[in-house]
């Protein structure tokens, strides 16, 4: 009886309630479509509201079949579909939005502004209630909204069925029915530069596959690369007074960051994803300034043609697809995003909080937790006193010896907050893999959307 008792405390604790003891059954609930509701978020730094704009129908469903009222990572918002009427969840997914980033900035707290967010469910078979939630960097509800959807509502448009942008595919997953689906999507290549978007999305394809865990998981992703032509060839940017007319409207400067490229029209980005097989979204852009811009379960976009391209497309889908947190910290740029007295949600940093459900496991014995700069060099000093290590010396180069631990200083903040490995891919554009943690956050990941 305790037991039973404790294990239900686990599960509502977690979130997921005491229906996920038994995976909702898809067939049951779902049709093979999907429903794509368009919203619009405003507010400022204190306040949020959310609206529906449109509800949209779209042929075939390619996210997940199983797992589907579960959650592998929290984000800084939830969509959350329930039987009418019920407490049943039936379908969950997390996400984040450019709109509570821009929160967090000084325009924020006297400035109100309002953003497009589009999330995708499976169409479901009978009348549900959705609700979509923002939640702070304390982990509440700061903003909610609860709406019915009835799958017969005739102002339901349906998108898709017909005129679908042009698209390659560029690689096809052993099993189509239990895969990852990505799309890139070309921003400001005009109808004739199409052979050097595709392959762009080659180059891309081949960097994001050169580091574990894609590399040896690469049979469960399909691949597709969506020729939407722009007008103009590349993208806006506004310090310089320059503006073009491209099919998503991107632009540098986001949020007045010379480096933030980003686009706002979610719906125009959606709209040309129309009857493409896509879940994930990695936007290509036509540029060789350097720059791009990550958010969970929205999209990834990138520049293309600046040496950088391929480290950055990389790292850009670390937080796109996973959620994986920026594993940096500079004196000039510290952004308060992460409160000392409360554990991160991203899989890929801690506060020490609740470390024991981070990376613990992977760390050694003996190392010191939090972990000095130092740590690594003291574990390369032992190694060399063992045999096998002086073969690199002999070469002329450094034998480095990194070891897993808590490494001060990520997440924008110098103090309080701490990294897995002393660099990864997710901290900087000179390290050529992820860390550990970092594999690790990815591949369960991957095994949640694929078995």
């Amino acid at each position: 009886m305790k037991k039973n008792i404790l294990l239900l405390f686990m599960m509502l604790a977690s979130g997921l309630g005491a229906n996920a003891a038994a995976d909702v059954d898809f067939e049951q609930n779902f049709c093979d479509s999907t429903l794509r509701i368009d919203y619009t978020f405003l507010g400022n730094a204190t306040t949020q509201s959310i609206a529906v704009d449109k509800l949209n129908m779209m042929p075939r469903w390619y996210g997940k079949h199983a797992h589907l009222d579960e959650l592998p990572v929290e984000g800084n918002g939830q969509i959350t579909v329930r039987k009418h009427g019920t407490s049943e969840v039936i379908y969950r997914n997390s996400f984040s939005t450019l709109f509570q980033e821009w929160q967090s900035y000084d325009e924020a707290k006297n400035n109100v502004k309002s953003f497009e967010n589009v999330f995708l469910v499976p169409m479901p078979r009978d009348t549900v209630d959705i609700t979509v939630d923002l939640r702070n960097n304390r982990h509440e509800v700061v903003g909610s909204l609860t709406h019915t959807v009835a799958p017969k509502d005739v102002l339901i448009r349906h998108i898709g069925f017909g005129n679908t942008t042009p698209y390659v595919t560029l690689q096809q997953a052993k099993d189509t029915t239990k895969c990852i689906h990505i799309a890139y999507v070309a921003e400001g290549y005009q109808p004739g530069e199409m052979a050097t978007f595709v392959e762009d999305a080659k180059i891309a394809t081949e960097a994001l596959f050169e580091h574990e865990p894609f590399s040896s998981m690469r049979d469960r992703f399909n691949i597709v690369a969506v020729e939407s032509p722009s007008v103009d060839s590349g993208t806006s940017e506004p310090s310089k007074g320059v503006w073009r007319n491209t099919v998503l409207g991107s632009h540098f400067d986001t949020f007045y960051s010379n480096r933030y490229l980003t686009t706002l029209n979610l719906k125009s980005l959606h709209d040309v994803l129309a009857g493409v097989p896509y879940e994930h979204i990695i936007v290509l852009v036509n540029t060789s300034e350097y720059g791009g811009g990550g958010i969970l379960n929205s999209y990834n976009l990138s520049m293309t043609h600046h040496p950088q391209y391929r480290q950055v497309v990389v790292h850009e889908f670390g937080h796109s697809f996973a959620g994986l947190a920026d594993e940096y910290a500079y004196e000039a740029e510290q952004i308060p995003m992460y409160p000392h007295d409360v554990e991160p949600w991203e899989k890929n940093i801690t506060t020490l909080v609740d470390f024991h459900n981070k990376w613990e496991n992977l760390i050694e014995p003996g190392t010191q937790v939090p972990t000095p700069d130092g740590e690594s060099e003291k574990r390369k000093g032992k190694s060399e006193k063992s045999s096998k290590v002086k073969r690199e010396k002999r070469k002329g180069k450094s034998e480095k010896s990194e070891v897993v631990g808590a490494y001060e200083g990520a997440g924008y903040s110098l103090k309080g907050v701490y990294r897995p490995y002393p660099d990864c891919r997710m901290r900087s554009n000179q390290h050529k893999d992820f860390c550990p943690a970092c594999q690790k956050a990815l591949r369960d990941l991957i095994n949640f959307y694929t078995e």
